[in-house]
């Protein structure tokens, strides 16, 4: 009579970026409510690692966008790289899972691809907007592309790429009480914000080179506003990878206008405002799945932003737009993406309630294109038929 000793699962993953890292630990956390035995290691954050992930590099170290911001962090990229190959090889994993960050799974997939470990990519690189050249890797390289919206799917099929479209995890953080004027009106309260006041919500990015980049100027822009809308407050959302104290270091000695710096569940704070300044990103999407107006903004080095007006062929950069197939949130990039410009487009959302009544009503309708809710657990389904659960 044949006898099978059970061991755990094991699979590695790359989750280098702060959304798609926080898409990991929701990963973790289904497995963990299921009763799924899994030992996960690789490139994550720090809440990941809370949940018994095993770091080999964090993403807070290597969540940079542009060339020059890659070449600054680079000793960091190299380290974690080196790990996650050798982990590879040595562990031989039951699957391994990408997840954005296309310049570093490109290269490790290229690397490790003759170990035979099956190769799945939840979230691949938006090569319809980019870099179409590309596709063929994805095609040739990657076993599964699982990915977050209806037009990306339609995409990759039509270049043969294997594609299953799962929807995006957001889904799953949405709850009714967020819509709520009377919760909202208590998160403002908490902060000291009276009833009477209008509010700008500020996000510059959760990376270091994006702080850098957007911080300053979203706050000369909300100066702005302040002395043309006396009851305006303006909230500094903290992102989920940063603290107060990280983000008040980049202050300038004087802002000009009064700030609060707000730390907590993004959709929470996210609720909190009328209008948001965002830098492009996922956050734009959350924002959006908010029904608040926004205005999106991104500056970066001025050799990376050379590259990406050459490169990209979309014609948005905000994922609320691209989802959307129109614009319905004003965009600007680089120099046209400075104070005057940005406080002319948000105004008339701060001080006009019927505007952004019709803003709320255009944005409602992303929900209807991200599909249903439990992205995680189909992302869970496809990696389970790779994941070992006995020796026989």
């Amino acid at each position: 009579m044949s006898s099978s000793t059970p061991r755990e699962s094991s699979i590695l993953i790359i989750a280098a970026e702060e959304s798609s890292a926080h898409y990991g630990l929701r990963l973790l956390e289904h497995w963990k409510k299921s009763g799924r035995k899994v030992r996960a290691y690789g490139v994550g954050n720090r809440a990941m690692e809370a949940a018994g992930f095993e770091i080999m590099g964090y993403a807070e170290d290597l969540a940079v966008f542009g060339l020059f911001e890659i070449w600054t962090h680079w000793p960091k990229i190299k380290e974690a790289f080196h790990k996650v190959v050798e982990a590879a090889r040595t562990r031989k994993p039951d699957v391994i899972l990408l997840m954005d960050y296309p310049g570093f799974n490109f290269r490790f997939t290229r690397k490790i691809k003759s170990l035979g470990i099956p190769i799945v990519y939840f979230i691949p690189p938006q090569v319809w907007a980019w870099k179409q050249g590309r596709v063929k890797f994805l095609r040739e390289m990657i076993d599964e592309n699982l990915v977050l919206f209806p037009f990306e799917e339609s995409f990759y099929k039509s270049h043969d790429v294997p594609v299953q479209f799962v929807g995006h995890p957001l889904l799953d953080e949405m709850k009714p009480e967020l819509f709520e004027a009377e919760n909202q009106r208590l998160n403002r309260r908490r902060f000291g914000i009276a009833d009477d006041k209008v509010v700008l919500g500020l996000m510059p990015g959760s990376r270091q080179s994006e702080l850098k980049m957007n911080l300053e100027t979203q706050i000369e822009t909300a100066k702005r506003l302040k002395s043309e809308i006396p009851n305006l407050s303006v909230v500094l959302l903290v992102a989920p990878n940063l603290s107060k104290d990280e983000l008040a270091r980049r202050l300038p000695s004087d802002t000009g206008v009064p700030i609060t710096m707000v730390k907590g569940e993004p959709f929470e704070m996210i609720g909190m405002a009328d209008a948001i300044l965002c830098a492009s990103g996922t956050a734009t999407l959350m924002v959006g799945l908010m029904e608040k107006p926004m205005v999106i903004m991104y500056r970066m080095n001025p050799i990376s932003a050379a590259l990406a007006k050459r490169l990209v062929k979309s014609k948005f950069f905000g994922l609320a737009n691209l989802v959307m197939e129109r614009e319905v949130a004003p965009e600007r990039f680089q120099g046209d993406a400075n104070p005057v410009h940005l406080a002319s487009l948000l105004k008339p959302l701060l001080t006009d309630s019927r505007l952004r009544g019709e803003k709320a009503g255009e944005l409602r309708e992303i929900k209807t294109k991200l599909g249903a809710k439990g992205a995680i657990g189909r992302l869970a389904a496809r990696l389970d038929k790779y994941l070992q659960g006995t020796n026989d």
